[in-house]
């Protein structure tokens, strides 16, 4: 059950009604349970009246399914989900989570959550919207999958408007623990204020990325150049830096940048950049060596129709690209 939309909406006389899918599931695992145990105390009631029956004759076990699913939790799910992961170990409908996501709940409340997950099967997770401190007691616990390929911590919150040492010091050891995922490939940090602490984060990363997204973080040209000349460069096959502001300094970083990410790069997104059409010029001969590049987003940046216009000419060019926005 991989691959669905986690909420279904639906009109109703009354307005718009929303249903979890990983609710519903969770309920379902949970039914399931009580009637398995209901079954079986009866069995081994009907064994006690019957002589010479065994107990296996009496209560036979199925050995169960495995459900593969892409959870998401929130304050209506995260309840009953939690029942569910909890008895499901022994139970008929098993949840196996390849993806997780958790959304307005506490970072105490997700790590149980978490603790119950199969290890082997966990491939993503996404947390969004919480302080750093959430995020530093939660990372310890992702270390148990293997498996863990992309982790998403949208909008790290911080104590006060601007950063403190105890900020800088939470930064130090969140580049540690993202350190120990051996298996990381994708990383996203959408909307977390890291001006200048990009290399700080990365630094212990034991394989290169090939999924970086970073928009809305207040980079520096120091992170830009930084990137450029380390190990993910030449493996990155998408890279987001949308709404980082190119006019502070950062246009000739970002295009040394595209050069060192040219043979691998497949998805880039510059929305919002505060890009001109000059921008743009100094950046069009470097993009057009990104020979496999499929997806260009330029979305809400200053560029004239004669701009655009260019771009889509020269970028016929690229044999793979497919959407430009």
């Amino acid at each position: 059950m991989t691959g669905l939309c986690d909420y279904v909406y639906n009109r109703t006389p009354n307005g718009q009604t929303s249903w979890s899918r990983t609710k519903g599931l969770a309920e379902a695992c949970v039914e399931v349970s009580r009637y398995q145990q209901q079954f079986q105390r009866r069995g081994s009631e009907q064994h006690k009246g019957c002589s010479g029956a065994t107990t296996a004759e009496a209560a036979p076990q199925h050995p169960g399914v495995d459900v593969h699913a892409d959870l998401v939790v929130d304050k209506e799910s995260n309840q009953i989900l939690r029942e569910a992961l909890q008895s499901g170990a022994a139970g008929l409908l098993r949840l196996k989570c390849r993806e997780f996501k958790a959304v307005d709940i506490s970072a105490h409340e997700i790590v149980p959550l978490l603790d119950s997950l199969d290890p082997s099967c966990l491939r993503r997770v996404e947390l969004c919207s919480l302080r750093l401190t959430g995020f530093l007691e939660i990372l310890p616990h992702l270390t148990r999958f293997p498996e863990l390929r992309s982790l998403k911590l949208w909008h790290i919150f911080m104590d006060g408007q601007h950063p403190t040492p105890q900020w800088a010091m939470g930064i130090r050891c969140l580049a540690g623990q993202l350190g120990m995922l051996h298996s990381l490939q994708e990383l996203s940090l959408r909307s977390t204020w890291l001006p200048g602490n990009l290399s700080q984060i990365l630094c212990d990363l034991q394989a290169p990325l090939e999924s970086l997204e970073l928009p809305f973080c207040g980079l520096l040209p120091v992170d830009l150049t930084f990137l450029s000349q380390s190990i993910h460069a030449l493996a990155l096959k998408r890279l987001d830096l949308s709404g980082n502001d190119i006019s502070q300094g950062l246009l000739e970083p970002l295009r040394l940048l595209l050069e060192k990410t040219s043979s691998s790069l497949l998805h880039l997104d510059l929305m919002e950049c505060y890009m001109a059409d000059s921008d743009l010029a100094v950046l069009l001969p470097t993009l057009l060596r990104c020979s496999r590049l499929r997806f260009l987003r330029l979305y809400r940046n200053h560029l004239s129709k004669a701009m655009i216009k260019d771009l889509l000419q020269k970028t016929l060019e690229l044999p793979d690209l497919q959407l430009v926005v």
